[in-house]
């Protein structure tokens, strides 16, 4: 190796993984594009650090776990009998690696808001077809494995099932930044408890407790992290601050933003338009959490009293409550907190109505109907968690938790 040539096995340090291995040079460039690097400038729990301190790592970092524990599962699945090729592992390590590079900032608030109708999974999908024919095609399958569309579909579910790296990967990660010991697992335990059986991932049956430890901590995480009262006020918050800044610039009022966010805030843009038009993608690729903060800051001084109220608010984390329960709010009980909030903010009544906002989350901490978690006994029966489970109730977590909510500033 000549003094010029760059080394790309690079080794990173992870405070969740230990160390996490580059297996290759197609892997270092992909990690070193634009494309990737904007995923340091993402967080992965969005406006979570208003409740837990702590959790202020990115998309970039989830990506490299995701990475790492799909090699070891592959490693895992071959040492008992299962066939995957080297040009196999490459693909399906770049399919996990890039799951994610859809994502833009505070990602679900802006899937609501600014980019409507398209998910996250659409947008990583189009960022990967882009990089597949600038890296020549190198990265087909690691495509097909993504779509499910690659003749051995056990790896599909590697990337994406009830039970694969991205999950392990997320959970273990955002419980150690939160300090939310609930959502610990046993990443090395289920990883080396998965076995294919019939082009199925499954999980021995030895495997099964540190399974339902799995199923209840995703549970757990959800309602304390994720769907946490407070995280639930505050993403509701930047909703309808991107959907007021994106009202007022349809209506001609100029709002202060990087050229990326103003692209999307001044314009509709369908899927069609994402696929077919280059500066759509593009601009959507220089958005980063910095773009949507920087543009909050300056908003919170906008003649625009909702635009400014929510913004400040958001701002110097003068989070709105949110209530949450399982049944729907009566509406008088709304009607009356929007006359409270009224003769506290002396706004207009269609003001009011951006201010105080209602929906519902769900949690389903296991969906047998989506993609099942199946047991593998020795005498080669499978069986779904549900019934294979004797010590917790997983048919009873396998349910929808819906909670409905309602958002308010807070009253004196």
């Amino acid at each position: 190796m000549s003094a010029t040539t760059p080394n790309k096995r690079k080794i990173f340090n992870d405070p969740v993984h230990g160390f996490i291995a580059i297996p290759n040079e197609l892997t270092f460039d992909v990690i070193e594009h634009p494309f990737f690097q904007r995923l340091r400038r993402i967080r992965q729990l969005g406006l979570t650090p208003l409740v837990y301190p702590g959790a202020l790592h990115t998309r970039f970092q989830h990506a490299l776990g995701a990475m790492h524990l799909m090699r070891m599962a592959v490693d895992t699945l071959r040492q008992k009998g299962n066939e995957i090729t080297p040009s196999e592992e490459d693909a399906v390590v770049l399919a996990i690696l890039l799951h994610d590079i859809g994502h833009g900032p505070y990602s679900h608030s802006l899937e609501n808001s600014i980019v409507d109708g398209l998910t996250h999974e659409e947008l990583s999908l189009m960022f990967m077809s882009r990089l597949n024919v600038q890296f020549d095609g190198r990265l087909t399958d690691a495509i097909s494995i993504f779509r499910d569309t690659y003749p051995k579909r056990f790896l599909h579910q590697l990337v994406s099932s009830q039970l694969d790296t991205d999950r392990l990967d997320y959970l273990k990660r955002d419980s150690y930044f939160t300090g939310v010991s609930e959502g610990v697992i046993n990443t090395d335990r289920i990883i080396a408890m998965l076995n294919v059986k019939d082009d199925e991932l499954v999980i021995e049956a030895k495997g099964i407790f540190t399974i339902e430890k799995f199923i209840m901590a995703r549970r757990f995480m959800y309602w304390q992290v994720y769907f946490h009262k407070t995280v639930v006020a505050a993403e509701q918050m930047l909703i309808h601050i991107l959907n007021r800044a994106k009202e007022l610039s349809e209506e001609g009022v100029e709002l202060f933003g990087a050229p990326a966010l103003q692209f999307f805030l001044k314009n509709k843009f369908s899927i069609e338009d994402f696929e077919t038009r280059k500066e759509v993608l593009g601009n959507f690729a220089l958005l980063d959490d910095f773009d949507i903060y920087a543009a909050i800051k300056v908003w919170a001084f906008h003649e625009d009293p909702v635009l400014s109220y929510l913004s400040s608010s958001l701002m110097n984390r003068k989070l709105f409550r949110a209530e949450l329960q399982y049944k729907p709010f009566e509406p008088q009980y709304i009607v009356g907190i929007r006359e409270e909030v009224s003769k506290m903010l002396k706004f207009s009544d269609k003001a009011i109505e951006q201010i105080v906002f209602e929906g519902t989350i769900t949690n389903n901490a296991y969906n047998p109907e989506l993609d099942k978690i199946n047991i593998l006994y020795r005498d080669g029966e499978v069986v779904d968690i549900t019934e294979a489970s004797d010590q917790i109730n997983v048919s009873v977590l396998s349910k929808s938790a819906m909670k409905h909510f309602l958002c308010y500033p807070k009253l004196p």
